[in-house]
C-alpha cells in the first residue's frame, strides 16, 4: 500500500508539472493539439510528464482497490494526490473560466441568463472560449450564487479560479461524508467505495484541477440520497429534499434522481400508495431550496435557456451523436439532429423503466443507473459526466468492471490544455461506438429471445 500511495503520488506531481507546462493558460493562445504535440511543437517534457503521470494514477487507483485498509487511509491518499495540481493552471478543460466570466456577470448585477459573457464587460473575457462567449449560462442559480462571491472575495483572476477550487473540493467533502452511508446501507465496503470515487484520476483533473461545478453537484446528490437511506423522521426527509434541490440549482439533470430518492424512503416492494407521504416530504424540500435560492439569486428558472444551448459540442463520445455521424459518413445526410432527438427520448423511456424496476429494493442504484442513462443518451458527453453515476453505483452496487473502465477512459479524453481527443477521431470514433451499440443490441435481443424460449 505504501507503493500505491507514493506511486500515486508521484503520478500527481507529473500531471501538475504537465499542468504547469501546458495547462489551460490565463490568456488563450494556440490550441494545444496531438498533431502539435506530435509535431514536438511542445517539446518532449510536456507529453512525457501527461502520459506517466496518468499512467501512474490510473495503476496506482486501479490496483489499489482490492487492498485499502480504512476509510481514512482511502481519504488521507486521495487528498494528498489532489494536493500538487491546486496551485497549477487548470487541467482538461477552459470552463473555469466561464465560470469565473459568468460570476463576474452575477456580482455586477447583470443577468448570465439572458446572453453571453461578452456582453456583459467581464475583464477575463480572453480567457474564455469563443463556444461560452455568446452562450447563456446552463447553470442553476445557486452555483451563480457562488461564482458570484468567489469574484467578491478572489478579485483577481487567480484568485477567482482558487475560490472555485474552494467549491468544488467542498462538494467532494460532501461526496465523502455521504458515501460511507449508501455504502453501509447497500452492504459496500465503505472504504472500497471512497477510494473508488475519491481516487479516480478523473476527480483529480477535471474537479480538483479543472474545478468543474459537477463536484458540488454530485455532493449534494450523494448526502440528499444518504439522509435517505437513513430510513429518516419527517424532518430528515424534508432535509434530504433540500440537498437534493440544491444540487438541481446547481445542474438541472440532478432532478432524474428526485423519483428514486422518494422510492428509497419507503421499504422495497411497497404499493405504490405509500410514496404519497415522503414523495411530498422531499418534494416540498426541493422545491423550497430551489425556490429560495433562484428568490436569492434575483435569476429564476432561467437556466433553461442556457441548457438549450448545451449540445452546441459534436463529438462521439455522446452515443446518439456518434450514431448521427456515422449515419452521416456512410450516406452522407446530415443525421446528428435526429440521433440526439431519438438519444433524449429513449431516455424519456428508460427513466421510467428503471424507476418501476427498482420498487424491489433496488432504489439506490437505480438512481445510479439514472444518472449513468441520463449521461450515455444525452447529446453531448465531456469526461467529468462519468462522476455522476461512478458517485453513487460505487457505493450502491457490487463493483462494475465497464463502469471502472469507462471512468479511467474519461479521464484520459483530454490534453492538459482542454483539447478533446474525440475531436481528433471524430469519424473512427463514431465507427466504433457505433459497431459497439450494434454489438450490444445484438446480444440483449438474444438474451431476450432465450428467455422467452425457455419460459
Amino acid at each position: 500500500m505504501r507503493l500505491i500511495r507514493w506511486g500515486g503520488l508521484a503520478g500527481s506531481v507529473l500531471v501538475a508539472a504537465a499542468a504547469y507546462l501546458g495547462g489551460s493558460p490565463f490568456a488563450r493562445g494556440t490550441t494545444v493539439t496531438p498533431g502539435t504535440m506530435l509535431a514536438g511543437r511542445e517539446g518532449v517534457l510536456l507529453p512525457l510528464c501527461w502520459v506517466l503521470g496518468l499512467a501512474a494514477l490510473l495503476c496506482a487507483w486501479w490496483f489499489g482497490r482490492h487492498r485499502v485498509p480504512s476509510t481514512r487511509w482511502a481519504l488521507v491518499t486521495a487528498g494528498l494526490w489532489m494536493l500538487p495540481v491546486l496551485p497549477m493552471l487548470p487541467l482538461g478543460s477552459e470552463d473555469v473560466y466561464s465560470y469565473a466570466c459568468q460570476g463576474f456577470v452575477q456580482h455586477a448585477g447583470g443577468d448570465p441568463y439572458a446572453g453571453g459573457v461578452q456582453d456583459f464587460g467581464c475583464p477575463w473575457l480572453g480567457s474564455v472560449s469563443t463556444t461560452w462567449r455568446t452562450s447563456p449560462a446552463p447553470y442553476g442559480p445557486l452555483f451563480l450564487l457562488l461564482a458570484g462571491w468567489a469574484v467578491a472575495l478572489g478579485d483577481s483572476l487567480a484568485g477567482v479560479i482558487a475560490g472555485l477550487r474552494v467549491i468544488a473540493l467542498a462538494g467532494l467533502g460532501l461526496v465523502a461524508a455521504g458515501l460511507p452511508v449508501l455504502a453501509r446501507r447497500a452492504g459496500i465496503d465503505p472504504a472500497r467505495a471512497v477510494w473508488t470515487v475519491l481516487a479516480c484520476p478523473l476527480v483529480l483533473i477535471h474537479l480538483v484541477s479543472g474545478a468543474h461545478n459537477d463536484a458540488l453537484m454530485v455532493g449534494l446528490l450523494v448526502v440528499g440520497l444518504a439522509l435517505v437511506a437513513a430510513r429518516p423522521s419527517p424532518a430528515l426527509l424534508v432535509a434530504a429534499g433540500v440537498a437534493l434541490g440544491l444540487a438541481v440549482a446547481v445542474k438541472a439533470t440532478a432532478v432524474v434522481v428526485l423519483p428514486f430518492a422518494v422510492l428509497a424512503a419507503v421499504p422495497p416492494s411497497s404499493p405504490v400508495r405509500a410514496l404519497w407521504r415522503p414523495a411530498a416530504l422531499i418534494a416540498a424540500g426541493a422545491a423550497g431550496a430551489v425556490g429560495l435560492v433562484s428568490l436569492v439569486s434575483g435569476r429564476g428558472l432561467g437556466w433553461i435557456a442556457g441548457l438549450l444551448r448545451s449540445g452546441d459540442t459534436v463529438a462521439w463520445t455522446s452515443p446518439s451523436t456518434a450514431v448521427g455521424l456515422t449515419v452521416q459518413t456512410v450516406t452522407g445526410v446530415d443525421a446528428v439532429g435526429a440521433t440526439r432527438v431519438l438519444g433524449v427520448l429513449l431516455l424519456v423511456v428508460l427513466l421510467p423503466v428503471l424507476w418501476w424496476r427498482a420498487r424491489d429494493g433496488g432504489a439506490l442504484p437505480g438512481a445510479g443507473w439514472a444518472l449513468g442513462v441520463t449521461v450515455l443518451c444525452a447529446p453531448v458527453f465531456h469526461p467529468w459526466y462519468a462522476f455522476w453515476p461512478l458517485a453513487v453505483l460505487a457505493a450502491t452496487t457490487a463493483e462494475r468492471r465497464w463502469v471502472l473502465g469507462l471512468s479511467a477512459l474519461a479521464a484520459t479524453l483530454t490534453l492538459p490544455a482542454g483539447y478533446n481527443w474525440s475531436l481528433f477521431t471524430r469519424v473512427p470514433g463514431a465507427l466504433v461506438v457505433t459497431a459497439v451499440l450494434v454489438v450490444l443490441a445484438v446480444r440483449q435481443a438474444r438474451r431476450l429471445r432465450h428467455r422467452r424460449v425457455s419460459a
